[in-house]
């Protein structure tokens, strides 16, 4: 009669089978539980022994019609158990038996959680493991941010006193912490130390001695570059002043600004790439 229904399912079946360690007893105990005794073949000292006559099961538990000795063999092979399993064995999957789609092409994550796990190799182990997305971090480090980059706009210089650059056009802002329109500030909402740039392009009125680019934090003065010039050459040329300094931010109320000074009346020049302000957070 031909078969009627679904296909059973009975790709990567495996007889599972289990050793006892004998005793002076005729009751064992089932690592899987059956129906009853023809569900499993069991074998002493490697014979084959008749179910129902030499022994009952039913659920985990097995009955021996004669005790074992403790120098007994015995061990049985599942029967029932493997028309049930349509798992692969443990260890039987490869390389040549999975799809190159199993991960690839499934659905992306857009954020992960602190407790959510990362897999990884461990070479030591020659193995794949799993890392909760919180060990995996502080493993590998943090990120730079907040950070922002910001080019000036043209600023005027009156002779002899520090000014404040208008960097008015963002280049980015990860966090919203630079002020590009009204204070032209960075105000860093994390904690941290950080890693301030800067450079100005100068161009005097008439010749100049020297110039200088500030970093201001809080409205005071902490760090500073000069260039000093003493050829008349330099007149209504553009000249550079750079600055690097890390300083520590509470993540609050701390901020930076830029200030250039100049001997002498003059502006800054604003063309592309002619000055520039920018701050990251640097990973400790």
């Amino acid at each position: 009669m031909p078969f009627i229904g679904n296909q059973p399912a009975l790709s990567y079946t495996s007889f599972a089978k289990q050793d006892f360690t004998t005793s002076a007893t005729t009751s064992y105990t089932l690592d899987n539980p059956v129906a009853n005794a023809n569900e499993l073949a069991l074998f002493i000292n490697f014979v084959r022994q008749e179910p129902t006559t030499a022994y009952t099961a039913s659920g985990t538990t097995l009955t021996l019609t004669s005790a074992t000795s403790a120098s007994d063999d015995m061990y049985c092979v599942f029967l029932g158990k493997a028309v049930q399993t349509v798992n692969p064995p443990n260890g039987s999957v490869g390389n040549s038996q999975t799809a190159p789609t199993i991960i690839t092409g499934q659905t992306a994550e857009t954020s992960i959680a602190t407790d959510d796990t990362i897999l990884i190799h461990d070479t030591s182990a020659g193995a794949l493991k799993k890392m909760t997305q919180a060990n995996f971090v502080s493993g590998v480090g943090g990120t730079n941010t907040p950070a922002f980059a910001a080019t000036q706009a043209n600023t005027g210089f009156t002779a002899g006193g520090d000014s404040k650059i208008a960097y008015a056009t963002e280049i980015f802002d990860t966090d919203n912490c630079y002020d590009n329109s009204t204070n032209y500030r960075f105000t860093p909402t994390v904690a941290g130390k950080y890693f301030v740039y800067a450079n100005i392009a100068f161009n005097a009125d008439t010749a100049y001695a020297r110039h200088q680019i500030k970093i201001y934090k809080n409205g005071s003065h902490i760090a500073r570059s000069q260039l000093r010039l003493t050829s008349n050459t330099f007149q209504n040329a553009d000249t550079n002043s750079v600055i690097n300094y890390a300083v520590d931010m509470n993540g609050t109320s701390d901020y930076l600004e830029i200030y250039g000074f100049l001997d002498q009346n003059g502006q800054t020049e604003n063309a592309s790439g002619y000055g520039v302000f920018g701050a990251y957070r640097i990973i400790t």
